[in-house]
């Protein structure tokens, strides 16, 4: 009779073992429980005097590696809303240094009336602006290239001055009329005087 039920002892053996390992919380698992508290988190926002990003039109502005836009690349950008460490500000107050990790010198520079500075009434010294870049290479050009492609120019030809020949200038000769012996003004009193005779000598015969 114990020969046929010996079988039951393992079964119940195993049987409590699950209970136990259902029923039993590991130590484990509570240790991997969320805290229920405030985590602190680390925000980005810079100690002393600093600058925000105000400029709306562009979501973005260029960080520049000196104080111009024509002699310095660019080397970064600033988001709008953007605070970082203010370091300093050119001699005439155009730009203003930052500091920017992760470039040559970890400083930047940016265009003074897209940013505002904080907090109100800081001050910024005057910094000295690094010396422009220079190119690495200077562009030449190879002489045995160059012989290969001569440049052929076409002579161009000057006009010619032709001096103008002398000008002829005409002449006119004039001819005086001969002058009459008698006066012309003499023969019309004459011829006067002769009407004037015939008319009184026709009146009175007429009478």
């Amino acid at each position: 009779m114990i020969l046929r039920f010996r079988w039951l002892v393992p079964l119940l053996v195993i049987s409590l073992s699950l209970f136990v390992l259902l029923t039993i919380e590991p130590a484990g698992q509570a240790a991997a429980q969320q805290p229920t508290g405030s985590v602190p988190t680390v925000t980005g926002t810079p100690t002393g005097t600093f600058i925000v990003v105000t400029h709306g039109a562009d979501p973005q502005i260029n960080v520049r590696s000196g104080p111009s836009s024509f002699f310095y690349p660019v080397i970064g950008v600033l988001l709008w809303n953007q605070q970082v460490p203010a370091l300093g500000r050119s001699p005439g107050g155009d730009w203003i240094q930052i500091a920017y990790p992760g470039v040559p010198g970890d400083v930047g520079w940016v265009y003074s009336p897209l940013v505002r500075i904080g907090p109100p009434g800081a001050t910024l010294p005057i910094v000295e602006p690094p010396p422009t870049p220079t190119p690495i290479t200077t562009p030449t050009i190879d002489p045995t290239l160059a012989a290969a492609f001569p440049v052929q120019s076409t002579p161009t030809r000057l006009p010619t001055f032709t001096p103008p020949g002398p000008l002829a200038i005409p002449t006119y000769e004039t001819e005086m009329p001969a002058r009459s012996p008698v006066p012309m003004g003499l023969v019309i009193a004459l011829l006067a005087m002769i009407g004037g005779f015939g008319t009184i000598i026709s009146f009175l015969r007429g009478r």
